[in-house]
């Protein structure tokens, strides 16, 4: 069965609640919960450089060391970029065997306040590059692993970390629970808004953490087009164009020669207009209203260093009613080689696909195009708003009560969007009303932690031994 045909009435046996109550149940004994312990390297297991050097081979050459300049600052600079290697590492853990359509890069800065077409702020994940539908623990222990790397950044102590983790996790096992007794489209409606985040925090955060909500909240808001045109852009000669901060923003103008230039400004604006195919037709309307200005190419993120990514600027009734796109290179995802190949004919349609199985509520601009690039090779983007009221998260200045209640917020965003796409019944009948699944997650995610260790101080090393070569620049949100 294809993911295009899953959702299709009739093209799936249907099955009771007790019949896939009894699936989960089943799994659990073919799979206990305490297994999702284990994590013990093999010998055979890649080099992490080597894995990082592999996808490089596909990248801007000239990009590459940005990308291992910002790994190499700390464990979970280096854990933001490594979604590859621990793909590999996590394909040989046990798993239930229950799939749900995954995020492949669920670490918590992925997790973030997102505006909806309504203009309503909600709380959801953000980054879909590789997503895949694959075993829903994988996506739960990335994103345990990711709250331990924090809190030691943090200096938290062993009891402070485990508290943290086992919270997220319970959280996770707890709306799942309440998933599982929902009805289908309610579970669809559901979603994480203003309301829900400001209980939250009046129940769990002390004053200097509400506050620090509030702020985050106030930031989102600000954080739109307006904001990044007046940011990104200057007048020249009368006109808006996209300022220059070389390497990271460099206007197409000063990146190509005359010639190459025009060809990708073509290239470019062909995308953009074969793209709005892929839009809902009262969108793509929008879209015909606004008209490109200027484009650049933008250094984006850790992982996805190295990709090419590009913004434009579009203007629509006059010079104050800008629109800012990126369109960003889709690769294969790093989940593939153990999850399955993607059944969608691109990657872009992959990406906008899982972003709009998992979330509450997309982008209205997401969608996606193929295109032929001056070298010859095919190459797949999707296409979103640079920025739409989004916030991001700083673990560096939670107390360990704020990373815990913020770790909770994403466990149960995560069982929501597991939910959209997987068995909800079943899964919630494997974690059980127990507390194994978390108790052997928080021992994973000490032990993955460490190896994360481990691996980033084998790209220091190889950066110190010249093997690759590290470009340090303004760090990266």
């Amino acid at each position: 069965m294809t993911q295009n045909s899953a959702v299709t009435p009739g093209t799936a046996p249907h099955r009771t609640p007790e019949e896939r109550a009894a699936l989960g149940k089943a799994a659990r004994r073919a799979v206990p919960r305490s297994a999702h312990a284990d994590y013990e390297p093999p010998a055979s297991r890649p080099d992490p450089v080597d894995v990082l050097e592999a996808q490089s081979a596909a990248r801007v050459p000239e990009l590459v060391p940005i990308r291992y300049g910002r790994m190499t600052e700390s464990p979970f600079r280096f854990y933001r970029g490594a979604a590859a290697i621990m793909a590999t590492d996590l394909a040989a853990t046990p798993n239930s065997g229950i799939k749900a359509q995954l995020c492949g890069d669920a670490h918590l800065l992925n997790f973030r306040l997102l505006a909806s077409p309504e203009r309503h702020l909600l709380f959801d994940i953000n980054d879909f590059d590789e997503t895949l539908p694959g075993p829903w623990e994988w996506d739960v222990k990335r994103l345990a692993t990711s709250l331990v790397i924090a809190s030691r950044a943090n200096g938290y102590t062993d009891e402070e970390r485990a508290a943290i983790v086992l919270a997220t996790v319970r959280s996770y096992r707890e709306r799942m629970l309440v998933h599982a007794g929902m009805r289908n489209l309610d579970v669809w409606y559901a979603q994480a808004d203003m309301d829900q985040l400001e209980a939250l925090a009046a129940g769990q955060l002390e004053k200097r953490g509400r506050k620090r909500l509030s702020q985050a909240v106030a930031k989102a808001r600000t954080r739109d087009n307006l904001q990044v045109f007046e940011k990104l852009t200057e007048v020249v000669n009368g006109r808006r164009r996209i300022a220059a901060d070389p390497p990271l923003l460099v206007p197409l103008a000063d990146l190509l020669p005359d010639v190459g230039r025009s060809v990708v400004e073509d290239e470019l604006r062909g995308l953009l207009q074969r793209y709005g195919r892929s839009i809902q037709t009262d969108r793509r309307a929008l879209l015909g209203q606004f008209h490109v200005v200027d484009m650049a190419r933008k250094v984006v993120g850790v992982g996805s260093v190295g990709t090419r990514c590009w913004i434009v600027l579009l203007l629509g009734r006059d010079d104050e009613d800008p629109l800012f796109l990126q369109a960003k290179e889709a690769d294969t995802s790093v989940l593939a080689p153990f999850a399955g190949a993607s059944e969608y004919r691109t990657e872009g349609e992959r990406v906008c696909a899982g972003q709009r199985l998992m979330q509450a509520a997309s982008d209205i601009f997401l969608g996606w195009e193929r295109v032929e690039g001056i070298d010859g090779r095919q190459r797949d983007f999707y296409v979103r708003q640079l920025r739409d009221w989004k916030g991001i998260a700083e673990p560096e200045l939670m107390v360990p009560d704020g990373l815990r209640a913020f770790g909770e917020l994403c466990g149960a965003t995560l069982a929501r969007a597991h939910a959209r796409s997987g068995d909800r019944i079943a899964i919630a009948a494997y974690l059980g009303r127990g507390d194994s699944f978390e108790r052997a997650v928080a021992v994973f995610a000490e032990s993955y932690a460490d190896q994360n260790e481990r691996d980033h101080q084998a790209l220091v090393a190889a950066v110190r031994t010249g093997r690759v070569t590290a470009e340090r620049t303004d760090a990266s949100p």
